[in-house]
């Protein structure tokens, strides 16, 4: 059957925070959708990842749900109306309050909602259940340091400048990030760095894809970066390269933490981290060289029971040396989810309101009850993170809402979570797909997905984007906002909670005004017209903020302040029993919990399954040839896949992805002590046995 050209949609991809620009152009006789090249928008253009290409295949009525379950009698779920579907999820939720109290019901958000949907759920949680506990998936991946900046700068953007500025800077440290499998397209902006003349220093335990463009790749052992950092800056102030104009007219708190850093010696940190005294040296004579310099993280220092202060650290090397406030420079958190960034701007966070206001702020809740239309004094107060809100299930927290993500994958001693869920009195999840999570819940409800539904989210750089409404989503599936409505319509509140949007959105430039990320500049229309619209942008004349602090840092004295941090172990180390380190991370062909990019063939061709991938040293230790299945047990759980053997890892460490369930769960085995500020959970780190796990 020949195709009938359609024109194309200008939208963006559903994955990572890059948000890459794409065209989407319905098609009969073949796919929903295809991905046409979109070459005008700079983060990616045209530039996209496998994922990219095959989005459309999720909207396959094959892969995803397409009407509502509800569970039977008899244990299975069976297909229901929506009228049924939506009066079980009322009727449970109002059950458990007026049994339990409102703080018995939870709510938990995901990081890809867009940013309207973000902010419903968490005015829904709040007016509607009048319940503290909410947090969202959010919270496993950036929030250490979205602490750490909001430490030193009183704000927190990912990055402070667009991307375009890595390529035009002099040095840039990566940490804990493999850009090239994570987010390929911004793979370009370290290739045009080094074509440029910069330099890059990779530090990661691993020697990845990424690590192989680097200058100088530096192996840590994982749970070590706090240390490293440290050295680093100590090696700079015995050198005399501190920049002593910028620490006096810039920045607090310098004494303390020069007193604190000059506690780690190189000699002590090569023995800590096992990276040699030279290639520190090295690595501070690169940065210290560079006119322009940037430090760029990711989960890999950040998902630590230490990890707020491991980001305080790098931020801290940036500061002594004048690197931050000013171009090119500055120091930068590489978001992970596609609306991680936004997703914890509006409200789904346990203790935030809309605009990245505090909950315990009393002008700010004033503020937003009033956008509201509600007395300040019902809101509750801040509520538990993420991990604490999972581990409470079926004891405090008794029935729960879950939207957008798949914590029996994605949670870190997932068997302890998956328990937690089972033990809950009603679970309700809305989701493209039947995930680990929904198979587990008294009621699903399909609901749209990206290219089915228009709305925004807030990508890396700070920048806000609009996805656009390309295809028309199959009978029997509504939105998210749709089923906020509806249910609040069920609960008594038949006003506030609007299905278009753009009412959504310009409700929340009115709740954001004011605010630390200050929407209300930003308008649909403007989004389109100039490809995005950075944040904070306090009015429709005003331009939007690309780069944040060139003029003074968002404190109340403007100035950058040095937080002093000293190197502590890992919540878990090795001993004899569990003898080696567990890290976890991702691959180019999935996504997250997977929930979605399984579902897709040419993906699951290229990463069909788990993996344990360790050095031939150890796999020669314990008596595995590549491919035999490896046994890796941690004091939560066992855990079996395929070794992967590599030189390209630490002697002392093994890898697995997260990305699967079952047996190859690398969840089950991942430690969930968190970050005293943050609450992040410590994925990156824990003690493991490895074996044969034949017989």
């Amino acid at each position: 059957m020949a195709r009938t050209e359609i024109a194309p949609t200008a939208t963006h991809c559903p994955y990572c925070s890059l948000q890459c620009g794409m065209n989407l152009r319905p098609v009969t006789g073949g796919p929903v959708v295809e991905v046409v090249e979109r070459t005008d928008f700079p983060v990616n253009r045209g530039a996209l990842c496998g994922k990219g290409r095959t989005a459309p295949a999720v909207l396959s009525s094959r892969v995803r749900l397409t009407g509502p379950l509800v569970r039977a009698a008899g244990g299975e779920l069976e297909p229901a109306g929506w009228d049924e579907a939506l009066a079980a999820i009322a009727d449970g939720l109002r059950r458990t309050r007026a049994v339990h109290g409102p703080d018995a019901v939870g709510v938990f958000g995901g990081g890809g909602l867009t940013n309207e949907k973000a902010y419903a759920l968490g005015k829904f949680a709040r007016v509607v259940l009048s319940t503290s506990q909410i947090d969202y998936n959010g919270r496993f991946c950036m929030s250490s340091a979205a602490a750490a900046h909001q430490r030193a700068f009183g704000l927190d953007r990912g990055l402070p400048f667009p991307l375009e500025d890595i390529a035009r800077t002099g040095c840039v440290i990566l940490v804990g990030s493999n850009l090239a499998e994570t987010m390929p397209p911004a793979l370009r902006f370290l290739t045009e760095l080094r074509e440029n003349g910069g330099r890059l220093i990779v530090i990661d335990p691993r020697r990845t894809r990424t690590a192989e463009q680097a200058d100088l790749h530096l192996a840590p052992r994982p749970g070590t970066d706090l240390a490293l950092a440290l050295g680093m800056l100590h090696l700079v102030v015995a050198a005399g390269r501190v920049d002593e104009e910028f620490v006096r007219d810039r920045t607090t708190g310098w004494d303390e933490a020069r007193a604190a850093v000059m506690a780690h010696w190189p000699e002590l940190v090569e023995r800590l981290t096992g990276v040699p005294v030279p290639q520190l040296r090295e690595a501070v004579q690169m940065f210290c060289d560079a006119q322009d310099a940037m430090v760029l993280t990711a989960r890999g220092p950040e998902q630590q029971s230490k990890g707020t202060d491991t980001v305080g650290a790098w931020i801290n090397l940036c500061l002594a040396t004048g690197r931050a406030g000013r171009p090119l420079s500055g120091y930068g958190c590489l978001t992970g989810q596609g609306n991680g960034q936004g997703g914890r701007e509006h409200g789904q966070k346990a203790d935030q309101l809309p605009g990245y206001r505090k909950l315990t702020d009393p002008a700010a809740r004033r503020h937003v009850a009033g956008v509201w239309g509600v007395d300040p004094d019902s809101l509750p107060g801040p509520g538990r993170s993420a991990y604490e809100l999972l581990d409470a299930l079926g004891t405090d927290v008794r029935s729960l809402l879950v939207m957008g993500s798949n914590p029996v994958v994605s949670a870190p001693h997932a068997a302890h979570v998956e328990e937690r869920l089972r033990s809950l009195d009603f679970l309700a999840v809305a989701d493209v797909v039947l995930s680990e999570t929904a198979a587990l819940a008294d009621v699903v409800l399909p609901v749209t997905q990206w290219a089915e539904e228009t709305g925004t989210t807030t990508s890396l750089e700070g920048r806000v984007l609009l996805r656009q409404r390309a295809v028309t989503a199959p009978h029997g599936v509504r939105s998210d906002l749709e089923v906020l409505h509806g249910l609040a319509a069920l609960l008594g509140h038949g006003k506030g909670f609007p299905t278009d949007p753009e009412e959504v959105f310009d409700e929340l430039r009115r709740a954001s005004a004011g605010g630390p990320a200050d929407y209300a500049g930003i308008t649909y229309g403007r989004i389109t017209a100039e490809n995005g619209v950075f944040w904070p942008c306090p009015d429709e004349q005003h331009a939007g903020t690309p780069r944040l602090f060139l003029d003074r840092f968002a404190t109340d004295d403007g100035r950058a302040r040095f937080v002093p941090v000293t190197h502590r172990p890992a919540a878990e180390e090795t001993d004899r029993e569990y003898p080696v380190v567990l890290t976890t991370g991702r691959v180019v062909a999935q996504y997250q919990s997977g929930a979605q990019t399984r579902r897709v063939d040419e993906l699951n061709a290229a990463a069909p399954g788990p993996f344990v991938e360790l050095h031939p040293r150890l796999a020669e230790r314990i008596g595995v040839a590549e491919g035999d299945p490896v046994a890796v047990t941690s004091r939560r759980g066992r855990a079996v896949a395929p070794a992967r053997i590599t030189g390209a890892i630490r002697q002392d460490t093994v890898f697995m992805p997260f990305h699967w369930a079952g047996e190859g769960r690398a969840n089950t085995l991942t430690n969930p002590a968190l970050d005293p500020v943050s609450r992040m959970p410590e994925f990156k780190v824990c003690a493991v046995r490895v074996e044969a796990a034949a017989g």
